[in-house]
């Protein structure tokens, strides 16, 4: 008898650089479609210095002619060099990498974190993933690489660690403990659309203080869960190539009493060297709580002393603080790493620290080819317009609506979560939504207070799915860093199903959190309710 032989459809992978690549063409093609047919919209915005309404015409560009190709090949180094993410993310890897080379990780992660609990460990990292957007976008440069190095010295999947803190970041994205960033950049808009209906109204910095800290402590909690119980089920065990290869070499030990002599230098060394990056990371930590002083000798160094407010000094615009953050850390790495290094006599000279550091910033080569064609795809299809046009359109329907109450918040939920998968940034989505939102809303008796909560809770329900988050490239080539199986790359799609337990649980706690504190009329701020 002859066997059968079966046939094996061969499993098809699109390597993530593969994908922006065709994002792109398919972007500008589906441009030159849209324009074909004249699609276009209408929305509205309020003038900040006349508090009058001004209606603006958009229409999508096409890109799929000889224009379009000029624009690609003429802008292509201007888009990549004008990435910041990736800058930032190699300023922050350039200490963190003096850190592990001095061997301050390694030492940090054997004396402190051995001794807490993991499923502790998770919940710290996703909590501060989701209180770290009081500084706009620096938990995702900082927060992944640190994760990934902290579960993977931590015998644990490092995969796991990148997708708590991408995962904490994108979808807790917007409260935090304290009065921030997003405050300052969508009170203004908040207020002056409120006007438009109440010319008196006042939206105080503290409007969403309450509901945001309350909300930061349920998703970090739920989050954890999340991890732990779902996602690091699902990845199994990290197989790391080089670990198994030093497995196979076997250390001689001659003489029982130099090896515990050697052991016992090692830990009086280990413990001044932490002796002094805990002295240097103390210093460190007053000067910089002092350059956030104002009005000291000598003090106000982070602070725009042009602003007027104290939060504006801090996130205004033109903060130092917001601007000079990452390097700030990156330059407490390096302190702290140096100190230790000269207390535990692991640094033998500069050449070799610079030679060591560097290592740790070689596999982040691959990311480089992949953030260039990712930076492509975003500004292709932000010059076409489409998300414009798209976020007018839910303006538009969102003013058609006839329901008030429930009814219209699940409804405005569900499409300004849907308008973030095309328009992933908070104050470009607000300035167009907000003169619809809020007077439509308040027209149903909720506060604008309260608009602005769903708007925090719709920006982040969906903006960890979408490859139009510039740091989602970031989560993508990190995944694929840390992947132990280098002829099958983790695909878009891979890295999305990875995190799709994450997304649909943590939306569906955002929408419990919105209707619970509507039904319930708790206050969301300082003698704000979701009411009128």
């Amino acid at each position: 008898m002859r066997e059968k032989k079966k046939l094996k459809l061969k499993k098809f992978y699109l390597h993530p650089v593969t994908a922006f690549i065709l994002m792109t063409f398919l972007v500008m093609l589906l441009s030159g479609i849209l324009s074909l047919f004249q699609m276009q919209a209408t929305y509205s915005t309020v003038n900040a210095t006349t508090g009058q309404i001004e209606n603006n015409l958009v229409a999508v560009e096409n890109l799929f002619n000889f224009d379009g190709l000029k624009y690609l090949i003429s802008n292509a180094s201007k888009n990549f060099i004008s990435f910041t993410t990736l800058s930032t993310l190699l300023i922050s890897l350039i200490g963190l990498g003096i850190a592990q080379a001095t061997g301050l990780i390694d030492t940090f992660i054997k004396r402190v974190l051995v001794k807490i609990d993991n499923k502790k460990i998770t919940f710290i990292l996703i909590f501060l993933a989701t209180v770290s957007s009081i500084i706009n976008d620096i938990g995702y440069v900082i927060l992944i690489p640190i994760a990934a190095l902290v579960f993977l010295k931590n015998n644990r999947n490092p995969i796991a660690g990148i997708i708590a803190a991408f995962c904490g970041v994108a979808f807790g994205y917007g409260v935090t403990m304290f009065v921030g960033s997003m405050e300052v950049n969508l009170i203004s808009t908040t207020e002056i659309s409120a006007r438009l209906i109440d010319s008196s109204y006042h939206v105080s910095l503290s409007s969403n203080l309450i509901i945001i800290v309350v909300t930061a402590l349920i998703l970090s909690i739920i989050g954890t869960i999340i991890i732990e119980k779902i996602i690091i089920p699902k990845l199994g065990r990290y197989k790391d190539v080089n670990d198994l290869a030093r497995t196979s070499e076997m250390e001689i030990i001659d003489n029982v009493e130099e090896e515990e002599q050697r052991k016992l230098a090692a830990e009086i060394h280990e413990k001044k060297g932490m002796k002094y990056a805990t002295i240097t990371a103390i210093i460190f930590a007053i000067i910089f709580v002092y350059s956030l002083i104002p009005n000291l000798p000598f003090s106000g160094l982070l602070l725009d002393m042009e602003e007027y407010t104290y939060l504006g000094q801090v996130f205004g615009s033109n903060s130092y603080f917001q601007d000079g953050f990452t390097f700030m850390v990156s330059l407490f790495f390096i302190l702290t790493g140096l100190a230790y290094g000269f207390g535990a006599k692991t640094i033998k000279n500069d050449k070799e620290l610079l030679v060591d550091s560097s290592k740790y910033m070689v596999e982040i080569a691959a990311l480089i080819p992949m953030v260039f064609f990712a930076t492509q795809f975003i500004a292709v299809f932000r010059k076409t317009n489409i998300a414009t046009v798209i976020t007018a359109w839910a303006a538009n329907l969102i003013n058609s609506l006839n329901f008030s109450g429930i009814p219209l918040i699940i409804i405005v939920i569900f499409v300004l979560a849907i308008v973030n998968l095309f328009n992933t940034t908070p104050t470009a989505k607000w300035t167009i939504l907000a003169p619809v939102v809020v007077p439509k809303l308040m027209q149903a008796n909720i506060s604008p207070e309260f608009s602005q909560f769903i708007l925090r809770a719709t920006d982040s329900m969906t903006k960890g799915i979408t490859p139009l988050l510039t740091y989602f490239v970031i989560f993508v080539g990190y995944l694929n860093i840390y992947n132990s199986n280098k002829r099958r790359p983790i695909t878009i799609g891979r890295a999305l199903k990875m995190i799709m337990p994450y997304c649909l649980i943590i939306s569906f706690v955002w929408i419990v959190i919105i209707l619970l504190w509507y039904l319930t009329g708790l206050p969301i701020g300082t003698h704000v309710y979701p009411t009128l």
